[in-house]
């Protein structure tokens, strides 16, 4: 599953390449910039693309709006980092956000592992022509009616792996939902139809994507602050 991603592009690259304004994302500059691994079991905030006109900064882990409480809402986090795309139109936490809350998570690359027997062998994935590419995402807005504060998290939505990701990821079989750029906009539209978002939640183009062995203590470069709450 995508629980391990890559955003190493500078946010006036990033607000570039799509467009947007980048104010926010410099707010957040220090816990954002060139982060080279970003773990999502720590629920860090990561810079998110929807259609606003400026890039927006959710944390990953998405909390639906119909969250009782803060206890409920740490529960349901941990098990909405990824959302199936086979299953996401029926589960309570995603249906609504589906059809109405899509998101682009941005991405210069993400980590899986190889099972060979005992080892695990990690590989850095990305796209051979797109520095910067897009996965598809669902968000949500939880207000704590305890404190009165607001949560904007998503969830990566992930698909059937395709021939490179399939060998790479050989226990789950699964990879990221990728956005061709051409789709990008459309996946943002709010009128699709279910038909519509389905077709895009296919597996990508292996020929357009490579992948190569990494250290396996990748994991240890993280920048992201665990302590960081929702």
């Amino acid at each position: 599953m995508c629980f391990h991603n890559s955003m190493s592009a500078k946010a006036i690259k990033l607000a570039a390449r799509y467009g947007r304004k980048s104010d926010i994302v410099e707010i957040y500059q220090d816990m954002l910039n060139e982060q080279y691994h970003v773990n999502a079991f720590n629920f860090p905030k990561y810079p998110i693309i929807t259609t606003a006109d400026e890039i927006q900064v959710f944390n990953w882990g998405l909390i639906p709006f119909w969250t009782k409480d803060e206890t409920n809402a740490d529960e349901i986090r941990r098990m909405t980092l990824n959302a199936r795309a086979d299953t996401i139109f029926e589960k309570p936490s995603f249906r609504e956000p589906i059809m109405k809350k899509r998101c682009i998570v941005p991405s210069t690359g993400y980590f899986e592992w190889r099972h060979e027997g005992s080892k695990k062998i990690p590989y850095y994935i990305y796209l051979k022509n797109e520095p910067i590419f897009s996965m598809a995402g669902i968000y949500d807005r939880w207000l704590d009616k305890e404190t009165g504060e607001e949560y904007d998290t998503f969830s990566i939505i992930t698909t059937d792996a395709n021939p490179l990701t399939d060998y790479i990821h050989n226990t789950k079989h699964r990879m990221p939902a990728i956005l061709s750029k051409e789709d990008e906009e459309k996946w943002l539209d709010s009128d699709l139809q279910k038909a519509d978002v389905t077709s895009l939640l296919k597996p990508f183009d292996a020929n357009k994507m490579d992948a190569y062995i990494i250290e396996r203590d990748f994991i240890k470069k993280i920048s992201t602050d665990p302590t960081q709450k929702a």
